[in-house]
Protein backbone atom coordinates (compact mmCIF):
# COMPACT_ATOMS: atom_id res chain seq x y z
CA UNK A 1 0.00 0.00 0.00
CA UNK A 2 1.24 3.49 -0.61
CA UNK A 3 2.57 5.73 2.19
CA UNK A 4 1.32 8.96 3.29
CA UNK A 5 4.92 10.21 2.67
CA UNK A 6 5.03 9.32 -0.38
CA UNK A 7 1.63 10.17 -1.62
CA UNK A 8 2.47 14.11 -1.84
CA UNK A 9 5.79 13.68 -3.63
CA UNK A 10 4.25 12.21 -6.57
CA UNK A 11 4.52 14.91 -8.67
CA UNK A 12 0.99 14.90 -9.04
CA UNK A 13 0.27 18.24 -9.93
CA UNK A 14 -2.85 19.50 -12.14
CA UNK A 15 -1.90 18.62 -15.74
CA UNK A 16 -2.77 20.57 -18.67
CA UNK A 17 -6.34 20.29 -19.20
CA UNK A 18 -7.78 20.65 -16.28
CA UNK A 19 -10.73 22.61 -15.19
CA UNK A 20 -10.61 26.20 -14.22
CA UNK A 21 -9.91 26.74 -10.70
CA UNK A 22 -13.04 27.59 -8.09
CA UNK A 23 -12.05 31.44 -8.06
CA UNK A 24 -11.68 31.58 -12.20
CA UNK A 25 -15.55 29.60 -11.97
CA UNK A 26 -16.97 31.72 -9.68
CA UNK A 27 -15.92 34.96 -11.39
CA UNK A 28 -17.22 33.87 -14.80
CA UNK A 29 -20.60 33.30 -13.04
CA UNK A 30 -20.52 36.64 -11.83
CA UNK A 31 -19.76 38.25 -14.76
CA UNK A 32 -22.52 37.27 -17.29
CA UNK A 33 -26.25 36.88 -16.98
CA UNK A 34 -27.37 33.33 -18.28
CA UNK A 35 -30.12 32.35 -19.70
CA UNK A 36 -30.97 29.15 -17.04
CA UNK A 37 -29.30 28.86 -13.61
CA UNK A 38 -29.60 25.78 -12.24
CA UNK A 39 -29.76 25.39 -8.53
CA UNK A 40 -29.33 21.82 -7.62
CA UNK A 41 -26.80 19.45 -8.86
CA UNK A 42 -28.55 16.14 -8.38
CA UNK A 43 -29.15 14.03 -11.41
CA UNK A 44 -32.65 16.08 -11.69
CA UNK A 45 -30.44 19.34 -12.16
CA UNK A 46 -27.85 17.61 -14.14
CA UNK A 47 -29.79 16.28 -16.93
CA UNK A 48 -31.79 19.46 -17.26
CA UNK A 49 -28.38 21.41 -17.33
CA UNK A 50 -27.34 18.68 -20.12
CA UNK A 51 -30.09 19.23 -22.36
CA UNK A 52 -30.18 22.95 -21.72
CA UNK A 53 -26.90 23.75 -23.03
CA UNK A 54 -27.16 21.24 -26.03
CA UNK A 55 -30.19 23.47 -26.77
CA UNK A 56 -27.94 26.37 -26.88
CA UNK A 57 -28.70 28.31 -24.03
CA UNK A 58 -26.11 29.16 -21.57
CA UNK A 59 -26.94 27.27 -18.58
CA UNK A 60 -24.88 27.80 -14.94
CA UNK A 61 -25.15 25.18 -12.16
CA UNK A 62 -24.75 25.27 -8.87
CA UNK A 63 -24.95 22.63 -5.77
CA UNK A 64 -24.57 23.38 -2.11
CA UNK A 65 -23.01 20.44 -1.71
CA UNK A 66 -21.32 17.66 -4.23
CA UNK A 67 -22.47 16.91 -7.53
CA UNK A 68 -25.11 13.97 -6.62
CA UNK A 69 -23.91 14.10 -2.97
CA UNK A 70 -27.73 13.09 -1.65
CA UNK A 71 -30.54 11.28 -3.03
CA UNK A 72 -29.14 10.74 -6.26
CA UNK A 73 -25.90 8.81 -4.88
CA UNK A 74 -28.46 6.96 -2.71
CA UNK A 75 -30.35 4.62 -5.26
CA UNK A 76 -30.81 1.22 -5.55
CA UNK A 77 -28.41 1.31 -8.31
CA UNK A 78 -30.96 0.38 -10.88
CA UNK A 79 -32.22 1.35 -14.37
CA UNK A 80 -35.44 -0.72 -14.19
CA UNK A 81 -39.10 -0.66 -16.59
CA UNK A 82 -40.40 -1.05 -12.64
CA UNK A 83 -41.95 -4.47 -12.55
CA UNK A 84 -43.97 -3.60 -9.22
CA UNK A 85 -46.07 -0.60 -11.81
CA UNK A 86 -47.85 -3.54 -13.34
CA UNK A 87 -49.41 -3.84 -9.87
CA UNK A 88 -51.28 -0.44 -10.51
CA UNK A 89 -52.07 -1.06 -14.38
CA UNK A 90 -49.54 1.18 -15.32
CA UNK A 91 -48.07 -0.56 -18.58
CA UNK A 92 -47.38 2.81 -20.93
CA UNK A 93 -45.26 3.86 -18.32
CA UNK A 94 -42.95 0.60 -17.66
CA UNK A 95 -43.16 0.75 -21.33
CA UNK A 96 -41.69 4.07 -21.25
CA UNK A 97 -39.41 3.36 -18.32
CA UNK A 98 -38.03 0.32 -20.66
CA UNK A 99 -37.29 2.38 -23.25
CA UNK A 100 -35.74 4.74 -21.53
CA UNK A 101 -33.41 1.92 -19.61
CA UNK A 102 -32.13 0.68 -22.72
CA UNK A 103 -31.43 3.53 -24.28
CA UNK A 104 -29.17 4.87 -21.57
CA UNK A 105 -27.73 0.88 -20.84
CA UNK A 106 -27.48 -0.13 -25.04
CA UNK A 107 -26.93 3.64 -26.38
CA UNK A 108 -25.90 6.55 -23.87
CA UNK A 109 -24.13 4.82 -21.53
CA UNK A 110 -23.08 1.53 -21.86
CA UNK A 111 -19.71 1.90 -20.54
CA UNK A 112 -21.51 2.61 -17.12
CA UNK A 113 -24.31 0.35 -16.92
CA UNK A 114 -24.53 -3.72 -17.15
CA UNK A 115 -27.04 -5.88 -17.46
CA UNK A 116 -28.44 -7.52 -14.62
CA UNK A 117 -30.68 -11.14 -14.25
CA UNK A 118 -33.66 -10.99 -11.33
CA UNK A 119 -34.85 -14.19 -9.36
CA UNK A 120 -38.32 -13.47 -8.23
CA UNK A 121 -38.95 -16.43 -5.50
CA UNK A 122 -41.92 -17.47 -5.21
CA UNK A 123 -42.48 -19.50 -1.20
CA UNK A 124 -45.36 -21.31 -0.37
CA UNK A 125 -47.44 -18.77 1.67
CA UNK A 126 -45.98 -15.71 -0.38
CA UNK A 127 -47.83 -12.86 -1.51
CA UNK A 128 -47.68 -14.16 -5.49
CA UNK A 129 -48.07 -17.60 -6.91
CA UNK A 130 -45.60 -19.23 -9.77
CA UNK A 131 -48.71 -18.52 -12.43
CA UNK A 132 -49.07 -15.02 -11.26
CA UNK A 133 -45.56 -14.01 -11.33
CA UNK A 134 -44.55 -16.04 -14.14
CA UNK A 135 -47.25 -13.88 -16.41
CA UNK A 136 -45.90 -11.08 -14.93
CA UNK A 137 -42.21 -11.44 -15.77
CA UNK A 138 -43.48 -12.95 -19.44
CA UNK A 139 -45.88 -9.15 -19.79
CA UNK A 140 -42.72 -7.25 -18.63
CA UNK A 141 -40.48 -8.69 -20.86
CA UNK A 142 -43.08 -7.96 -23.91
CA UNK A 143 -43.31 -4.39 -22.83
CA UNK A 144 -39.54 -3.95 -23.62
CA UNK A 145 -39.87 -6.35 -27.10
CA UNK A 146 -38.37 -9.02 -25.33
CA UNK A 147 -35.18 -7.22 -26.04
CA UNK A 148 -33.38 -8.60 -22.59
CA UNK A 149 -34.76 -11.99 -23.70
CA UNK A 150 -38.54 -13.68 -22.31
CA UNK A 151 -39.70 -13.56 -19.11
CA UNK A 152 -40.21 -16.98 -17.86
CA UNK A 153 -40.37 -19.47 -14.41
CA UNK A 154 -37.17 -21.99 -13.62
CA UNK A 155 -36.68 -24.38 -10.69
CA UNK A 156 -35.29 -23.65 -7.29
CA UNK A 157 -31.89 -25.77 -8.43
CA UNK A 158 -31.11 -24.20 -10.96
CA UNK A 159 -31.48 -20.88 -9.17
CA UNK A 160 -29.33 -21.73 -6.23
CA UNK A 161 -26.28 -22.65 -8.66
CA UNK A 162 -26.55 -18.76 -9.46
CA UNK A 163 -27.39 -17.46 -6.02
CA UNK A 164 -25.74 -20.11 -3.57
CA UNK A 165 -27.21 -18.21 -0.54
CA UNK A 166 -30.82 -18.95 -1.59
CA UNK A 167 -33.43 -19.96 0.61
CA UNK A 168 -34.83 -23.19 -0.55
CA UNK A 169 -36.88 -24.09 1.99
CA UNK A 170 -40.61 -24.04 1.00
CA UNK A 171 -39.23 -22.12 -2.30
CA UNK A 172 -41.46 -23.60 -4.97
CA UNK A 173 -40.20 -21.69 -8.31
CA UNK A 174 -38.45 -19.18 -9.61
CA UNK A 175 -39.43 -15.95 -12.11
CA UNK A 176 -36.99 -14.67 -13.81
CA UNK A 177 -36.39 -11.42 -15.86
CA UNK A 178 -34.02 -8.84 -16.41
CA UNK A 179 -33.14 -4.98 -16.02
CA UNK A 180 -29.87 -3.25 -15.51
CA UNK A 181 -27.76 -1.56 -12.87
CA UNK A 182 -25.54 1.07 -12.73
CA UNK A 183 -23.37 3.41 -10.46
CA UNK A 184 -25.05 6.24 -9.84
CA UNK A 185 -22.71 8.67 -8.74
CA UNK A 186 -20.39 7.97 -11.57
CA UNK A 187 -23.21 8.02 -14.11
CA UNK A 188 -24.25 11.51 -12.77
CA UNK A 189 -20.65 13.27 -12.70
CA UNK A 190 -20.76 11.75 -16.43
CA UNK A 191 -23.41 13.53 -17.26
CA UNK A 192 -22.03 16.81 -15.42
CA UNK A 193 -19.59 16.16 -17.60
CA UNK A 194 -21.44 16.57 -20.54
CA UNK A 195 -23.31 19.31 -19.88
CA UNK A 196 -19.85 21.15 -19.67
CA UNK A 197 -18.45 19.78 -23.04
CA UNK A 198 -22.20 21.08 -23.84
CA UNK A 199 -21.38 24.63 -22.53
CA UNK A 200 -22.88 24.71 -19.36
CA UNK A 201 -20.96 26.88 -16.43
CA UNK A 202 -20.84 24.07 -13.04
CA UNK A 203 -19.65 24.81 -9.20
CA UNK A 204 -20.25 22.65 -6.69
CA UNK A 205 -19.87 23.09 -2.57
CA UNK A 206 -22.07 26.80 -3.28
CA UNK A 207 -24.45 27.07 -1.10
CA UNK A 208 -27.40 29.71 -2.10
CA UNK A 209 -27.72 32.15 0.11
CA UNK A 210 -30.81 34.04 -1.21
CA UNK A 211 -32.77 34.88 -4.62
CA UNK A 212 -32.49 37.86 -6.89
CA UNK A 213 -35.33 39.78 -7.59
CA UNK A 214 -36.11 42.07 -10.34
CA UNK A 215 -39.45 43.84 -10.31
CA UNK A 216 -41.08 40.71 -8.56
CA UNK A 217 -39.48 38.49 -10.46
CA UNK A 218 -36.57 35.54 -9.50
CA UNK A 219 -33.65 36.83 -11.70
CA UNK A 220 -30.26 35.07 -10.56
CA UNK A 221 -29.27 33.96 -6.66
CA UNK A 222 -26.22 34.76 -4.03
CA UNK A 223 -24.26 32.40 -3.26
CA UNK A 224 -21.35 31.17 -0.74
CA UNK A 225 -18.00 29.35 -1.51
CA UNK A 226 -18.46 26.69 1.23
CA UNK A 227 -14.69 25.86 0.37
CA UNK A 228 -13.22 29.46 1.10
CA UNK A 229 -16.54 31.52 2.23
CA UNK A 230 -16.79 33.61 -0.79
CA UNK A 231 -20.00 35.53 -1.34
CA UNK A 232 -20.83 36.25 -5.33
CA UNK A 233 -23.45 36.03 -7.33
CA UNK A 234 -25.17 34.64 -10.34
CA UNK A 235 -27.84 36.16 -12.83
CA UNK A 236 -30.48 34.37 -15.07
CA UNK A 237 -32.90 35.20 -16.94
CA UNK A 238 -34.66 32.05 -15.74
CA UNK A 239 -34.30 29.97 -12.38
CA UNK A 240 -34.73 26.21 -11.90
CA UNK A 241 -35.06 24.71 -8.71
CA UNK A 242 -33.87 21.53 -8.58
CA UNK A 243 -33.17 21.08 -5.39
CA UNK A 244 -34.71 17.55 -4.65
CA UNK A 245 -35.69 17.24 -0.99
CA UNK A 246 -34.95 20.92 -0.26
CA UNK A 247 -37.37 22.02 -3.18
CA UNK A 248 -39.64 23.98 -0.62
CA UNK A 249 -37.32 25.65 1.23
CA UNK A 250 -36.26 27.13 -2.24
CA UNK A 251 -39.58 28.17 -3.32
CA UNK A 252 -40.01 29.75 0.39
CA UNK A 253 -37.51 31.50 -0.88
CA UNK A 254 -39.22 33.25 -3.31
CA UNK A 255 -42.59 33.18 -1.43
CA UNK A 256 -42.59 33.04 2.09
CA UNK A 257 -46.56 31.76 2.13
CA UNK A 258 -46.00 29.01 -0.23
CA UNK A 259 -47.25 26.03 0.62
CA UNK A 260 -45.42 22.63 0.59
CA UNK A 261 -45.62 20.62 -2.59
CA UNK A 262 -43.92 17.53 -1.83
CA UNK A 263 -43.65 14.75 0.87
CA UNK A 264 -40.75 12.80 1.43
CA UNK A 265 -39.97 8.87 1.81
CA UNK A 266 -36.77 7.33 3.26
CA UNK A 267 -35.20 4.42 1.38
CA UNK A 268 -32.00 2.80 3.83
CA UNK A 269 -29.59 0.43 1.59
CA UNK A 270 -26.99 -1.81 3.63
CA UNK A 271 -23.78 -2.80 1.49
CA UNK A 272 -22.12 -6.30 2.63
CA UNK A 273 -19.48 -8.22 1.90
CA UNK A 274 -20.18 -11.48 -0.22
CA UNK A 275 -19.99 -15.10 1.05
CA UNK A 276 -19.92 -16.72 -2.45
CA UNK A 277 -20.02 -15.24 -5.84
CA UNK A 278 -23.80 -14.61 -7.17
CA UNK A 279 -24.64 -14.74 -10.95
CA UNK A 280 -28.14 -13.26 -10.20
CA UNK A 281 -30.19 -10.53 -8.30
CA UNK A 282 -32.77 -11.41 -6.02
CA UNK A 283 -35.78 -9.64 -5.61
CA UNK A 284 -38.40 -11.15 -3.14
CA UNK A 285 -42.08 -9.65 -2.62
CA UNK A 286 -42.11 -8.94 0.89
CA UNK A 287 -46.39 -8.15 0.49
CA UNK A 288 -48.60 -7.26 -2.49
CA UNK A 289 -46.82 -3.92 -3.49
CA UNK A 290 -43.20 -3.99 -1.83
CA UNK A 291 -40.39 -5.89 -2.71
CA UNK A 292 -36.90 -5.92 -1.57
CA UNK A 293 -33.79 -6.17 -3.45
CA UNK A 294 -30.38 -8.26 -2.83
CA UNK A 295 -28.26 -7.30 -5.52
CA UNK A 296 -24.42 -8.22 -6.48
CA UNK A 297 -23.10 -4.65 -7.53
CA UNK A 298 -19.51 -3.86 -6.67
CA UNK A 299 -18.11 -6.96 -6.03
CA UNK A 300 -20.61 -6.66 -2.50
CA UNK A 301 -23.93 -7.09 -2.23
CA UNK A 302 -26.49 -4.23 -1.72
CA UNK A 303 -29.21 -4.62 0.31
CA UNK A 304 -32.94 -2.92 0.73
CA UNK A 305 -35.01 -0.74 0.19
CA UNK A 306 -37.11 0.47 3.07
CA UNK A 307 -39.73 3.08 1.58
CA UNK A 308 -41.28 5.50 4.95
CA UNK A 309 -42.58 8.23 5.20
CA UNK A 310 -39.89 11.50 6.27
CA UNK A 311 -40.53 14.28 8.25
CA UNK A 312 -36.93 15.69 9.71
CA UNK A 313 -34.58 17.39 8.20
CA UNK A 314 -33.12 16.79 5.00
CA UNK A 315 -29.41 16.93 5.74
CA UNK A 316 -29.99 14.61 8.99
CA UNK A 317 -31.37 11.43 6.87
CA UNK A 318 -29.63 8.51 8.48
CA UNK A 319 -29.78 4.65 8.63
CA UNK A 320 -31.29 3.92 11.83
CA UNK A 321 -30.95 0.80 13.91
CA UNK A 322 -34.66 -0.17 12.84
CA UNK A 323 -33.92 0.24 9.56
CA UNK A 324 -30.88 -2.01 9.42
CA UNK A 325 -33.03 -4.90 11.48
CA UNK A 326 -36.06 -4.46 8.85
CA UNK A 327 -33.69 -4.77 5.84
CA UNK A 328 -32.03 -7.90 7.06
CA UNK A 329 -35.66 -9.52 8.48
CA UNK A 330 -36.86 -8.90 4.82
CA UNK A 331 -33.73 -9.90 3.19
CA UNK A 332 -34.02 -13.41 5.37
CA UNK A 333 -37.31 -14.64 3.68
CA UNK A 334 -35.34 -15.45 0.82
CA UNK A 335 -31.09 -15.34 1.77
CA UNK A 336 -29.33 -17.72 4.19
CA UNK A 337 -28.51 -16.57 7.28
CA UNK A 338 -24.52 -16.99 7.30
CA UNK A 339 -24.71 -13.98 3.94
CA UNK A 340 -26.41 -11.86 6.62
CA UNK A 341 -24.20 -11.89 9.58
CA UNK A 342 -23.83 -7.83 10.80
CA UNK A 343 -20.33 -8.23 10.76
CA UNK A 344 -20.68 -8.80 6.83
CA UNK A 345 -21.66 -4.56 6.32
CA UNK A 346 -19.42 -2.79 5.20
CA UNK A 347 -21.55 0.43 5.11
CA UNK A 348 -25.24 1.85 4.73
CA UNK A 349 -26.74 4.71 3.62
CA UNK A 350 -30.24 6.15 2.88
CA UNK A 351 -31.80 8.56 0.84
CA UNK A 352 -34.96 10.82 0.18
CA UNK A 353 -37.35 10.26 -2.65
CA UNK A 354 -39.33 13.13 -3.61
CA UNK A 355 -42.81 12.75 -4.21
CA UNK A 356 -45.31 15.33 -5.04
CA UNK A 357 -48.56 16.02 -3.72
CA UNK A 358 -49.89 15.53 -0.56
CA UNK A 359 -50.34 12.55 1.85
CA UNK A 360 -50.73 8.62 1.22
CA UNK A 361 -48.82 5.24 1.26
CA UNK A 362 -45.61 6.09 0.21
CA UNK A 363 -45.05 2.45 -1.44
CA UNK A 364 -47.90 3.23 -3.28
CA UNK A 365 -47.14 6.41 -5.04
CA UNK A 366 -46.20 6.84 -8.15
CA UNK A 367 -42.40 8.54 -8.74
CA UNK A 368 -43.94 11.74 -11.14
CA UNK A 369 -41.72 14.02 -11.87
CA UNK A 370 -44.01 17.47 -11.70
CA UNK A 371 -43.03 21.02 -12.92
CA UNK A 372 -44.35 23.78 -11.52
CA UNK A 373 -44.03 27.63 -11.72
CA UNK A 374 -43.72 29.92 -8.38
CA UNK A 375 -45.33 33.60 -8.01
CA UNK A 376 -41.72 35.03 -8.74
CA UNK A 377 -41.46 33.32 -11.70
CA UNK A 378 -38.91 30.13 -10.55
CA UNK A 379 -40.19 26.72 -11.80
CA UNK A 380 -39.75 24.18 -9.66
CA UNK A 381 -38.80 20.50 -10.45
CA UNK A 382 -39.60 17.23 -8.01
CA UNK A 383 -40.26 13.62 -8.38
CA UNK A 384 -38.91 11.53 -10.75
CA UNK A 385 -36.90 8.21 -10.80
CA UNK A 386 -32.87 7.39 -12.36
CA UNK A 387 -33.91 5.50 -14.91
CA UNK A 388 -36.20 8.63 -16.97
CA UNK A 389 -33.06 10.94 -16.18
CA UNK A 390 -33.01 12.02 -19.83
CA UNK A 391 -36.38 11.92 -20.32
CA UNK A 392 -36.88 14.34 -17.14
CA UNK A 393 -34.50 16.62 -18.66
CA UNK A 394 -36.55 16.73 -22.19
CA UNK A 395 -39.77 17.30 -20.17
CA UNK A 396 -38.24 20.44 -18.25
CA UNK A 397 -37.03 22.00 -21.65
CA UNK A 398 -40.41 21.42 -22.97
CA UNK A 399 -41.88 23.30 -20.06
CA UNK A 400 -39.39 26.05 -20.55
CA UNK A 401 -40.08 25.93 -24.41
CA UNK A 402 -44.25 26.53 -23.40
CA UNK A 403 -43.86 29.31 -20.64
CA UNK A 404 -45.99 32.52 -21.34
CA UNK A 405 -44.26 34.65 -23.14
CA UNK A 406 -41.44 32.62 -24.65
CA UNK A 407 -38.97 33.91 -22.72
CA UNK A 408 -36.55 31.15 -23.82
CA UNK A 409 -37.84 30.01 -26.75
CA UNK A 410 -36.12 32.08 -29.59
CA UNK A 411 -33.08 30.95 -28.11
CA UNK A 412 -33.30 27.29 -28.23
CA UNK A 413 -33.44 24.50 -30.08
CA UNK A 414 -36.59 22.60 -29.84
CA UNK A 415 -36.30 18.69 -28.24
CA UNK A 416 -36.98 17.45 -31.39
CA UNK A 417 -34.37 18.75 -33.50
CA UNK A 418 -31.84 17.62 -31.30
CA UNK A 419 -30.00 13.91 -31.06
CA UNK A 420 -32.76 11.27 -28.97
CA UNK A 421 -29.66 9.90 -27.43
CA UNK A 422 -26.55 11.14 -27.32
CA UNK A 423 -23.95 9.32 -25.67
CA UNK A 424 -22.35 10.41 -22.69
CA UNK A 425 -18.74 11.04 -21.86
CA UNK A 426 -16.05 8.08 -22.35
CA UNK A 427 -18.98 6.12 -24.39
CA UNK A 428 -16.82 2.47 -25.56
CA UNK A 429 -16.72 -1.04 -25.03
CA UNK A 430 -15.83 -1.73 -21.17
CA UNK A 431 -14.60 -5.30 -22.23
CA UNK A 432 -12.22 -3.85 -25.33
CA UNK A 433 -11.26 -1.08 -22.49
CA UNK A 434 -10.21 -3.57 -20.09
CA UNK A 435 -8.42 -5.44 -22.36
CA UNK A 436 -6.70 -2.63 -23.68
CA UNK A 437 -5.99 -1.72 -19.94
CA UNK A 438 -4.39 -4.98 -19.31
CA UNK A 439 -1.57 -4.96 -22.85
CA UNK A 440 -1.16 -1.63 -23.04
CA UNK A 441 1.22 -0.90 -19.82
CA UNK A 442 4.45 0.46 -19.25
CA UNK A 443 7.15 -1.81 -20.98
CA UNK A 444 9.30 -1.62 -17.91
CA UNK A 445 6.93 -1.82 -15.04
CA UNK A 446 4.40 -4.03 -13.72
CA UNK A 447 0.99 -4.74 -15.75
CA UNK A 448 -2.39 -3.52 -14.35
CA UNK A 449 -4.35 -5.74 -12.28
CA UNK A 450 -7.05 -7.58 -13.66
CA UNK A 451 -9.62 -6.12 -11.29
CA UNK A 452 -7.80 -2.48 -11.76
CA UNK A 453 -8.80 -2.54 -15.36
CA UNK A 454 -12.27 -3.86 -14.97
CA UNK A 455 -13.17 -1.22 -12.34
CA UNK A 456 -11.73 1.75 -14.67
CA UNK A 457 -12.96 0.16 -17.99
CA UNK A 458 -16.81 0.35 -16.24
CA UNK A 459 -16.40 3.82 -14.51
CA UNK A 460 -14.65 5.76 -17.04
CA UNK A 461 -15.44 4.15 -20.53
CA UNK A 462 -12.32 5.30 -22.46
CA UNK A 463 -10.97 7.98 -20.58
CA UNK A 464 -9.85 5.66 -18.37
CA UNK A 465 -6.95 5.39 -20.68
CA UNK A 466 -6.37 9.16 -19.00
CA UNK A 467 -6.26 7.65 -15.55
CA UNK A 468 -4.11 4.63 -17.06
CA UNK A 469 -1.30 7.22 -18.94
CA UNK A 470 -0.96 9.32 -15.07
CA UNK A 471 -0.08 6.02 -13.86
CA UNK A 472 2.70 5.12 -16.38
CA UNK A 473 3.99 8.66 -16.05
CA UNK A 474 4.20 8.16 -12.48
CA UNK A 475 4.40 4.42 -11.09
CA UNK A 476 3.34 6.31 -7.59
CA UNK A 477 -0.30 6.89 -9.00
CA UNK A 478 -0.97 3.15 -10.11
CA UNK A 479 -0.26 2.13 -6.71
CA UNK A 480 -3.42 0.95 -5.03
CA UNK A 481 -5.16 3.41 -2.64
CA UNK A 482 -6.12 0.35 -0.36
CA UNK A 483 -4.44 -3.14 -0.68
CA UNK A 484 -7.99 -4.58 -0.77
CA UNK A 485 -9.76 -2.53 -3.31
CA UNK A 486 -8.97 -2.02 -7.50
CA UNK A 487 -9.07 2.10 -6.98
CA UNK A 488 -5.26 3.68 -7.77
CA UNK A 489 -3.94 7.17 -6.71
CA UNK A 490 -4.05 8.13 -10.19
CA UNK A 491 -8.13 7.76 -9.35
CA UNK A 492 -7.83 10.95 -6.89
CA UNK A 493 -5.44 13.04 -8.79
CA UNK A 494 -7.63 12.34 -11.99
CA UNK A 495 -10.71 13.61 -9.25
CA UNK A 496 -8.89 16.36 -7.68
CA UNK A 497 -8.48 18.12 -11.15
CA UNK A 498 -10.84 16.56 -13.96
CA UNK A 499 -13.85 15.81 -11.68
CA UNK A 500 -14.73 19.01 -9.47
CA UNK A 501 -13.95 17.25 -6.21
CA UNK A 502 -13.31 19.21 -3.44
CA UNK A 503 -13.28 17.10 -0.05
CA UNK A 504 -12.06 13.24 0.88
CA UNK A 505 -15.53 12.04 1.22
CA UNK A 506 -15.75 13.43 -2.44
CA UNK A 507 -13.52 11.18 -3.46
CA UNK A 508 -13.89 8.42 -1.62
CA UNK A 509 -17.61 8.45 -1.11
CA UNK A 510 -18.53 9.40 -4.50
CA UNK A 511 -15.56 9.19 -7.25
CA UNK A 512 -14.59 5.68 -6.06
CA UNK A 513 -16.00 3.16 -3.72
CA UNK A 514 -13.82 3.16 -1.15
CA UNK A 515 -16.12 4.32 1.40
CA UNK A 516 -18.64 2.10 0.80
CA UNK A 517 -16.66 -1.04 0.42
CA UNK A 518 -16.01 -0.01 4.52
CA UNK A 519 -12.14 1.43 3.56
CA UNK A 520 -11.83 4.87 3.61
CA UNK A 521 -10.16 4.03 6.84
CA UNK A 522 -7.73 7.46 8.62
CA UNK A 523 -4.78 6.71 6.60
CA UNK A 524 -6.58 6.61 3.46
CA UNK A 525 -8.38 9.26 4.09
CA UNK A 526 -5.17 11.64 4.74
CA UNK A 527 -3.66 10.50 1.64
CA UNK A 528 -6.39 11.56 -0.25
CA UNK A 529 -6.85 15.03 1.69
CA UNK A 530 -3.08 15.36 0.87
CA UNK A 531 -3.39 14.64 -2.75
CA UNK A 532 -6.45 16.87 -3.09
CA UNK A 533 -4.31 20.10 -1.13
CA UNK A 534 -1.63 19.85 -3.84
CA UNK A 535 -3.34 21.74 -6.38
CA UNK A 536 -0.94 24.73 -7.31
Amino acid sequence: MTTLQSVPALGTHPASGSLPSRAETRDQLSRATYDLLVIGGGILGISTAWHAAQSGLRVALVDAGDFAGATSSASSKLLHGGLRYLQTGAVKLVAENHFERRAVSREVAPHLANPLTFYLPVYKGGPHGAAKLGAGVFAYSALSAFGDGVGHVISPAKAQRDVPELRTDDLKAVAVYRDDQMNDARMALMTVRAAVDAGAVVLNHAAVTGLRFTRGRVTGAELKDSTDGTEFGVDARLVLNATGPWVDHLRKMEDPNAAPSIRLSKGAHLVLKRTRPWRAALATPIDKYRITFALPWEDMLLLGTTDEEYEGDPADVSVTEADTAQILDEAAFSIKDQQLSRDLITYSFAGLRVLPGGPGDTSKAKRETVVTEGRGGMLSVAGGKWTTFRHIGRTVMNKLAALPGHPLAEDMEPMNRLPRKLPLPGIANPNAVAHRLLIDGPAPGPRMAPDTARHLATHYGSLAFDIARLANENPGLAERVHPDAPEIWAQVAYARDHEWAETADDVLRRRTTLTIRGLATDDVREGVEMLLADRD
